[in-house]
């Protein structure tokens, strides 16, 4: 499994989080956004979902993308208790 850490590691994918703050949204909606090949942006949400970070519904022949705030509500609460 991927570390939230990790996946937070490159632009790209915080880019994409960016975006998906905003709306749930295809894998084809968020690579319109993005001048890369089809084949690494599917490389960068594998990394997501991986950490966590993302979840995905498939719907016919799409599959939706949407944040998973639970992971990032447990990622606040890690970083607040390192101020104790």
């Amino acid at each position: 499994m991927r570390s939230i850490w990790e996946a937070l590691s490159d632009s790209t994918r915080r880019d994409i989080l960016v975006l998906l703050k905003k709306d749930s949204l295809t894998a084809g909606e968020i690579y319109n956004h993005f001048d890369i090949t089809k084949p690494s942006l599917s490389h960068h949400l594998s990394i997501l979902k991986e950490a966590k970070l993302v979840s995905s519904i498939k719907q016919g022949q799409n599959v939706i993308y949407s944040l998973n705030l639970t992971a990032f509500n447990e990622l606040i609460e890690f970083i607040k208790g390192l101020k104790n």
